[in-house]
């Protein structure tokens, strides 16, 4: 017993050596590079330095075996069961073949050498099986057991081969335990290389949450949309000359260049003198990965106008899939570019391209916005202004103070009309501005139209511009001229406990079920551009749009300008800007 004891420690012993030796090799950079890659995707030439690594391993241990009445206390079925469980099939059978017919050529004539052969390349297909269809988390146990079966069939085909019988007897008796159980020692090595290749996972959420944090530091300058226009987004060259400088920081590059797909947009670091950015032709190899969509990288190459660097990597940034740009990171020193960084590249590229196309959707929803808007603002009724003047006209000889005052109100109305801007406005200006229109609508309908105001004195509240006049308008027009009596439009400004209500109601004709239906669902109802409009700025700035009521007779339109805090109003401002 203590003779078996020893020759087990034996093999734990070569077994710890080849432990040790490739805990130092899954140090080296080369190596996690293969542990990091899917199996999939290694090169053939990074195989057979992997096989060549195994059956290294596979041959030491046949070198370094103990000999036993002509059989070897060895750890060739470790390495070759690790190799094939790692790295795949390729791996296990070439290694298998390699030191089972070292393993042989060295002792042709022993009683265990066609037996270590058969069971070198059995265990070589039996470690590409459980790689491919065994579970990553199961690999170590199922591979202690498949050693320990690889080795039980050694000792099966030695009683079964070996002549006399009674010396493959005596030679099972001596190193089948040492050998059974020393193939424990494959969870153990399987174990420390997947510890390794698991830290791609942990390196992967590390740097996708720092490409998050330069995501959030950068945001603001997308927001930018102040500037020349580049590839149908208004970012100007200084934040995106921004937006490389907080890349550059955030991951210590050396240099850091945003791309469109004919110029340099930006460059921020080494040789940046030497760039005319804006107007700067993009090199050969930007190109090309603009017109792949993949990316490249470079670890020791030298460039052109920048003879200091040596590691790039350039990464597209696609917009609702085409390629429009790119993004490229420089270090001076070669072999930067790792997996690490590839990883938080990539992942900031993504988000980037994400960011663009969200900015330019915001920016051409805002454009539609504002056009609306002002088409809205420069929109002067030609029948209003025909009537407008008429009823001055009308009023000179006979009524010459009234015609005095409809003049100054329609030259108000037409001034502020002309003159709004994007910024918030006082709720009472927007009311001074209904009330010169409605001064000129009752010149024109006389006793038909009678206006009542119903506002709260203590209103206090800035407003975008034209958002109760063409619900005043509406009421009119829509409401009260279609009417053959007399008419009634009501103006309630009021406090309540959610917000300021402002409402516009009339005794007029009443609005149509479609045309309120049409408005819910955003679609322009008929030519009442103006009542779509203020709903869909309503629902932007408060959250909630227009509520249309049919009365009987006539319409309440309403909506709620809520408390917002600062920050909201900022928001708003924002919005509209």
């Amino acid at each position: 017993m203590p003779h078996i004891f020893d020759m087990l420690l034996a093999v734990f012993d070569r077994a710890a050596l080849m432990l040790i030796c490739l805990f130092f090799l899954t140090r080296t950079p080369l190596f996690r590079k293969l542990l990091h890659k899917e199996n999939e995707s290694h090169t053939p030439l990074e195989l057979a330095a992997v096989t060549a690594i195994f059956s290294l391993f596979a041959i030491f241990g046949t070198l370094s075996g103990i000999n036993v009445e002509g059989s070897l206390i060895n750890v060739r079925t470790i390495a070759i069961m690790s190799g094939g469980i790692l790295f795949g099939p390729w791996v296990g059978i070439i290694t298998g073949l390699i030191s089972g017919t070292h393993r042989f050529l060295i002792d042709i004539h022993g009683p265990t050498s066609i037996p270590c052969l058969i069971t070198s390349i059995t265990a070589g297909f039996l470690s590409g099986y459980i790689n491919k269809k065994v579970k990553k988390a199961l690999h170590w146990k199922v591979g202690i057991i498949a050693g320990m079966l690889c080795e039980t069939l050694t000792m099966v085909l030695i009683l079964l081969m070996a002549r006399p019988f009674s010396l493959g007897l005596d030679i099972v008796m001596n190193i089948a335990a040492p050998l059974i159980l020393g193939a424990s020692s494959i969870g153990l090595i399987v174990l420390l290389v997947q510890s390794v290749e698991d830290e791609k996972e942990v390196i992967a959420a590390r740097q996708a949450r720092l490409a998050l944090d330069i995501a959030n530091k950068t945001l603001p300058y997308f927001r930018n949309i102040d500037g020349r226009n580049i590839e149908g987004r208004n970012i100007n060259a200084e934040s995106l000359a921004s937006i490389c400088r907080i890349i550059r920081e955030d991951i210590d590059a050396d240099a850091v260049a945003i791309t469109d797909t004919k110029n340099i947009l930006a460059y921020v670091g080494v040789g940046a003198d030497e760039y005319n950015i804006g107007h700067e032709s993009l090199s050969e190899m930007t190109k090309a990965t603009l017109e792949s969509g993949e990316i490249t990288v470079r670890n020791n190459d030298e460039m052109d106008r920048t003879p200091q660097i040596h590691s790039l990597i350039i990464i597209p940034l696609w917009e609702k899939g085409e390629v429009t740009g790119s993004l490229k990171i420089y270090y001076c020193d070669p072999h930067r570019i790792t997996y690490s960084l590839k990883v938080m590249a990539i992942g900031l590229s993504q988000i980037m391209s994400t960011q663009m196309e969200v900015s330019r959707t915001e920016q051409l929803r805002e454009m539609a916005n504002k056009a609306e808007m002002r088409a809205l603002q420069s929109k002067i009724n030609p029948h209003f202004l025909f009537n407008a003047l008429n009823a001055i006209s009308s009023s000179i000889r006979a009524r010459p103070d009234v015609a005095r005052q409809l003049i100054i109100n329609l030259s108000r109305y037409l001034r502020y009309n002309l003159e709004l801007n994007d910024e918030l406005i006082d709720l009472r200006k927007e009311l001074h501005q209904i009330q010169d229109y409605i001064a000129i609508e009752q010149a024109r309908f006389g006793s038909k139209l009678t206006v009542i105001y119903d506002i709260d004195d203590d209103i206090s509240v800035k407003i975008p511009s034209l958002l109760i006049q063409p619900l005043v308008e509406n009421a009119i027009v829509h409401g009260i001229q279609k009417c053959s009596g007399k008419g009634v439009v009501v103006i309630s400004v009021k406090h309540q406990a959610e917000g300021i209500k402002v409402s516009v109601k009339d005794t007029g004709h009443g609005i149509n079920q479609e045309t309120i239906d049409r408005v819910a669902r955003n679609e322009m109802p008929g030519n009442k551009i103006g009542l779509l409009n203020v709903h869909h700025r309503v629902s932007l700035l408060y959250g909630q749009g227009l509520t249309i009521r049919r009365l009987e007779p006539g319409t309440d339109i309403s909506f709620v300008i809520t408390h917002a805090p600062a920050k909201v109003t900022a928001a708003i401002q924002s919005q509209i800007a």
